[in-house]
C-alpha cells in the first residue's frame, strides 16, 4: 500500500525524501499542507481547491453532537466544516455543537467528574474550581481580578514565562499582582471546609495530634537547675510538681480539698523561693508572664514584679498596666520600653473580661516589685484574691496608650500587711484622677460572680464558677500518695457548616456571608454590593484648578481597600463576580440545609422507643436492689424513660412515700478523693 505523507516544515517529500519543484508541489486548501503530486497515489483531475486525503472524508451532519471524538483528523476538520456551513444555527449554537465536537459532549463527560474524587474531597467540587494548569483543586489560590483561580506555583511559572494574561480568559494581570501575588485565604479556607465535610460524611477523622508530655509523677518535688544551664539561677529550670489538684484555669482561692499534700490550701502569706515554686502551688502557673488567662474565658491570676512603670500598687487597691506594646523582634527576651500602643486583646482582653464578669484574680508579689511598699523582702508572696472594678486605656509615662486596670481586695483572709485578723470588707472604690483622660473605659454592669454575702458575713461564688477547658490533676485512688493528670472529657465537636459559612465566607464589611463575592487584587473578599457601596459618590479622576481658574492636568484618585491600603481603582471600574467561589458557597449552604434535615430525622427516629429498650425496662422494674434495709420496707427499682444518667433506686418505706438513692459513678474527667 502506498504512503500517503506530505511534504515536512523544510519542503521536503516524506515518502521519496527530495525537495520537489514548485510547479510539483500541490498545497491543500483546508489544512494548507504541502503536497509532492508524483508520490500522490491518484493524480488529482484539478489544482483549484484541491483537499487533501484527510480533508476530504465525508461526515453525516446530523449524528455530529454524538461524535465523542473523532478518530481521525480529517472527520474533525469536515464536521467542523459542516457545521460552519449549516445556515440553520447560530453563532452560539455553532459554537456550542464545535465544543462538543472537540472535547466531547458535556453530559458524557459530568457523570464521571461527579464521581470522581480529588484527592479525598466531596462532590460539590466537580471541576469548576480547578486550577487549569494541573487541573486540580487550587493549592494556594491566587485569584486574578478576572476571578479566575491558579494555584500559586502554578501563576509563578506562568509569570516567569513573561505572560501577563490571565490563561483562561487573557484578561490583563495587573503588574503589582504578577509581581507578588496573594493567597485567597478564604478560598483555601472553604477547600478546608470542604475536605471536613467529606471525612465527617465518611465516618472518618483527621489524623490525631500527638502530645509529648510529662507525668506529674515523674517530675522532681523541686525545681532544680540543670547542668547545662549557662546562667545563674533557674533560667533553664526543670518544672517540679503540681501539688494541687486544680486546673490550670482555675477561679479563686485554692481550698483544702484541693491540697491533697497538705490537706490546708494555699494560704494568703504563703512564700515560695520563686516563680517556678509558686507555679507548684498553683497560686501563679506562669513562670514569666505576669498575667494568667486566656481572651475568651478570663483571668485566673497576675503578679506584681515590676515590670512596667506605670503600675501604682496601694496594698489593698493596684492599679495595674496590661501586657504588649514592646518591640520584642530579633532575639530580644526582654525590653522596658514602650515602643507602640496596648490594645484590649489577648491577656488584655482577659482582665477584661474578668472585669465585666466579676470573677476573683488570684494576686502574687515579688521582690523584684523594687517601687511598693508592699512587696515582699524575698521571694514570692500569695496576697490573696482581688476582683478588677474597672479598666481603661491611657497615655502612659513613655507616651504611648497602655491598658490599666483597678483591683481591689475582696477576700476572706486578713491581708499580710494588716494588723487585725479579719478579712475584707465592701470598700468604696477609689478617686482615680488619670480616669478624666481615659479612653475605651469599661465598668461592669451586672452583678459581679465573685461577691460579699451580708448573711454569711464573707466572700463568696453569688454565680457558678465557669467550667474548666484545661486538664485537671486528681489523685490516684488507688495510691493516694500519686497525683495525675485527667483531661476533661471533650465533647466530639459536631461539623457544622452554616456556623462556619460566617466564619470563613464572612465579608469583611457587613459581617456577614458573602452574596455576589467580588476578589480584590490584594486576595480579600467583599459582597458586590457593600464594595461599591463603599466608594459610592467618588469619582475616579479628580479635576484640579488654580486660584486663578487656570485648569491644571487631572489626577487619578486612590480607593484604598477597605482591608488593607492598596490602590483598588482601577479594579472598582469593572468588578467581577467570583462565580467559582458564590457557586462553592451555595453548594455548602444546600449541604448545611441537608444535614440539618438528615440530623433532624435522626433525632425523630432516636425518640421512638424500641421493643428492646421496653423489654430491658420490664426486667429492670424486676431487679431487686443488692442493698440490705428493713423488713418493713418494700424494694424495688424503677428506671425513667429515657433517662440518660445511671437508673436510680427508689425505696418505698413504710409511709408510702419514696426515698431516693442515686447510684455512684466516677467521671472520666474527675476522680472521687476517697
Amino acid at each position: 500500500m502506498a504512503q500517503l505523507l506530505p511534504c515536512d516544515s523544510e519542503g521536503v517529500c516524506m515518502v521519496c525524501k527530495q525537495k520537489p519543484l514548485e510547479t510539483e508541489t500541490l498545497v491543500c486548501r483546508t489544512c494548507i499542507t504541502p503536497w509532492h503530486v508524483p508520490c500522490l497515489p491518484i493524480v488529482p483531475t484539478t489544482i483549484l481547491d484541491w483537499e487533501c486525503s484527510d480533508c476530504s472524508l465525508p461526515v453525516d451532519i446530523n449524528h455530529v453532537a454524538d461524535v465523542p471524538t473523532p478518530p481521525i483528523a480529517g472527520d474533525l476538520v469536515s464536521a467542523i466544516r459542516a457545521i460552519e456551513n449549516d445556515t440553520s444555527l447560530t453563532d452560539e449554537e455553532k459554537a456550542k455543537k464545535r465544543q462538543e465536537l472537540v472535547g466531547g459532549s458535556s453530559k458524557t463527560t459530568a457523570e464521571p467528574n461527579s464521581r470522581r474524587s480529588n484527592n479525598g474531597l466531596p462532590d460539590l467540587f466537580d471541576g469548576s474550581v480547578n486550577c487549569s494548569f494541573c487541573m486540580q483543586l487550587p493549592d494556594r489560590p491566587v485569584t486574578t481580578p478576572c476571578q479566575h483561580n491558579f494555584c500559586l506555583k502554578c501563576f509563578e511559572k506562568w509569570i516567569k514565562q513573561g505572560k501577563r494574561t490571565c490563561a483562561n480568559c487573557r484578561a490583563a494581570i495587573p503588574a503589582k499582582m504578577a509581581s507578588n501575588p496573594r493567597i485567597n485565604s478564604q478560598m483555601a479556607a472553604g477547600i478546608r471546609m470542604a475536605k471536613l465535610a467529606r471525612l465527617q460524611g465518611a465516618g472518618g477523622s483527621s489524623v490525631p495530634k500527638v502530645y509529648h508530655t510529662v507525668d506529674n509523677d515523674e517530675r522532681p518535688d523541686t525545681a532544680f537547675t540543670t547542668e547545662r544551664a549557662k546562667k545563674t539561677g533557674k533560667a533553664n529550670a526543670c518544672s517540679g510538681k503540681i501539688f494541687v489538684t486544680i486546673p490550670k484555669d482555675h477561679f479563686g482561692p485554692i481550698s483544702a480539698e484541693n491540697d491533697p499534700t497538705r490537706n490546708r490550701g494555699v494560704l494568703v502569706g504563703d512564700t515560695w523561693e520563686d516563680r517556678m515554686e509558686c507555679r507548684q502551688w498553683g497560686a501563679h502557673f506562669p513562670h514569666v508572664a505576669g498575667i494568667a488567662g486566656q481572651s475568651t474565658h478570663g483571668a485566673q491570676s497576675v503578679a506584681l514584679s515590676g515590670g512596667y512603670v506605670d503600675d501604682e500598687d496601694h496594698g489593698e487597691w493596684f492599679l495595674y498596666t496590661g501586657s504588649g506594646g514592646r518591640d520584642l523582634s530579633g532575639n530580644k527576651r526582654t525590653n522596658k520600653n514602650q515602643s507602640f500602643d496596648q490594645q484590649f486583646e489577648n491577656m488584655n482582653e482577659a482582665l477584661r473580661l474578668s472585669c465585666r464578669k466579676g470573677y476573683p484574680v488570684r494576686v502574687v508579689r515579688s521582690h523584684k516589685e523594687k517601687r511598693s511598699s508592699y512587696a515582699p523582702e524575698e521571694g514570692v508572696r500569695y496576697d490573696g484574691v482581688y476582683r478588677i472594678e474597672k479598666c481603661w486605656r491611657k497615655i502612659g509615662i513613655q507616651g504611648h496608650k497602655v491598658c490599666r486596670y483597678l483591683f481591689v481586695r475582696c477576700d476572706n483572709e486578713a491581708a499580710p500587711w494588716a494588723s487585725d485578723f479579719s478579712g475584707d470588707r465592701p470598700r468604696p472604690l477609689p478617686i482615680i484622677e488619670e480616669l478624666k483622660d481615659a479612653v475605651d473605659v469599661t465598668e461592669r454592669k451586672g452583678d459581679p460572680s465573685w461577691d460579699f454575702d451580708e448573711e454569711k458575713g464573707c466572700w463568696l461564688w453569688k454565680k457558678p464558677p465557669p467550667l474548666s477547658k484545661k486538664p485537671v490533676n486528681t489523685v490516684d485512688p488507688i495510691d493516694g500518695s500519686k497525683i495525675k493528670v485527667v483531661k476533661p472529657k471533650a465533647k466530639k465537636a459536631s461539623f457544622k457548616i452554616k456556623d462556619r459559612l460566617l466564619k470563613e465566607f464572612g465579608c469583611n464589611i457587613c459581617r456577614k456571608v458573602l452574596a455576589s463575592p467580588i476578589t480584590t487584587p490584594c486576595a480579600h473578599n467583599f459582597c458586590k454590593a457593600c464594595l461599591e457601596g463603599a466608594f459610592s459618590g467618588q469619582s475616579y479622576i479628580r479635576n484640579r484648578t488654580t486660584q486663578s481658574g487656570r485648569s491644571l492636568r487631572t489626577q487619578k484618585n486612590i480607593m484604598k481597600c477597605p482591608t488593607c491600603s492598596i490602590d483598588i481603582a482601577d479594579y472598582l471600574q469593572n468588578p467581577q463576580v467570583n462565580r467559582e467561589m458564590m457557586g462553592m458557597i451555595e453548594s455548602l449552604q444546600r449541604k448545611a440545609e441537608q444535614m440539618e434535615e438528615s440530623s433532624e430525622e435522626s433525632s425523630a427516629r432516636s425518640e421512638e422507643p424500641s421493643d428492646k429498650s421496653d423489654e430491658n425496662r420490664k426486667s429492670g422494674e424486676e431487679t431487686e436492689v443488692p442493698k440490705p434495709c428493713d423488713s418493713s420496707e418494700k424494694v424495688s427499682e424503677e428506671t425513667e424513660e429515657n433517662d440518660v444518667d445511671p437508673p436510680e433506686k427508689r425505696r418505698k418505706g413504710a409511709d408510702g412515700k419514696a426515698v431516693v438513692n442515686a447510684e455512684e459513678h466516677t467521671d472520666e474527667a474527675v476522680v472521687e478523693n476517697k
